[in-house]
């Protein structure tokens, strides 16, 4: 069994290269690997480091007219589309056929499949027959996409386009397995970069709402003279007996205090 994904009933073209173009994109490839090599992770925001991926995955892949970077979904019982990121604005509209209209194409079989896939006409691959047709209409023909795999986890995957028939064979895919590895890595760190963010804008929603639950509590035993475990009760209760999210009752008795503040100054 070949170790890629291509469409029965049609054979893979292999053209002749000669040794100085193969020189070329040995050099451009260990160019791509030591841009990928230079990324600060702490000084660039998640999208922004997917695009620098894609940018020296396009540069890798010989032939590539336009590449994305696509960061899978953490769950392996569901391998979706966390977020992706395009070298030019044809990619985006390939990708979002692929990911957001259609969830058919190659860079979705890769990933399924944990193999390589190359498409050497994707409007006549009978893989994708819904995805396919609107891609040749943009002009785009050829399509290869590599997973980013670390051990048996799929992280995400490169996908690299071209407008010619046939632009990608086992070359391109060989060069595009050799950036894959340590690419691999650097989309792994921005999964993690971006879990780590979305953990500490949680906890900063959860010491805001901490804040006002307790300048809640302190207006309400300001008013009442009840102890602090009888305000945060008063405030349970009207949570659950209008149904709103106990931050938003603090929220609202405390907006309301500071207008009659100001209220009683403008009169003063």
């Amino acid at each position: 069994m070949a170790d890629y994904d291509f469409p029965l009933g049609r054979a893979l073209q292999q053209p002749e290269l000669t040794q100085a173009q193969r020189d070329a994109d040995e050099e451009d490839l260990d160019a791509a690997l030591i841009d990928l090599a230079g990324i600060v992770m702490d000084a660039v925001t998640v999208e922004e480091l997917l695009t620098q991926v894609a940018e020296f995955a396009a540069h890798a892949i010989p032939g590539a007219d336009g590449a994305g970077v696509t960061l899978a979904h953490p769950s392996e019982a569901r391998l979706g589309i966390r977020v992706w990121a395009v070298t030019a604005e044809f990619v985006r509209e390939v990708d979002t056929l692929q990911y957001e209209v259609h969830n058919e194409g190659p860079c979705i079989t890769a990933m399924r499949t944990r193999r390589s896939c190359i498409s050497g006409a994707i409007g006549e691959d009978i893989r994708w027959p819904r995805f396919g047709p609107p891609v040749a209409c943009l002009g785009v023909k050829s399509a290869l996409s590599v997973p980013l795999m670390l051990g048996e986890r799929v992280v995400g995957a490169i996908n690299a386009y071209a407008y010619g028939l046939d632009t990608f064979a086992e070359h391109a895919m060989a060069m595009g397995a050799k950036f894959a590895g340590p690419a691999a890595v650097s989309v792994y760190n921005a999964r993690l970069l971006m879990e780590a963010r979305h953990r500490a804008e949680q906890l900063q929603r959860a010491l805001g709402s901490r804040s006002v639950i307790d300048q809640a509590i302190g207006i309400i035993r300001g008013r009442s003279g009840a102890s602090a475990e009888e305000a945060f009760g008063w405030l349970v209760k009207v949570s659950q007996s209008e149904n709103v999210k106990l931050h938003v009752i603090a929220e609202r008795l405390v907006e309301e205090s500071v207008r009659r503040t100001r209220a009683r100054h403008d009169r003063s």
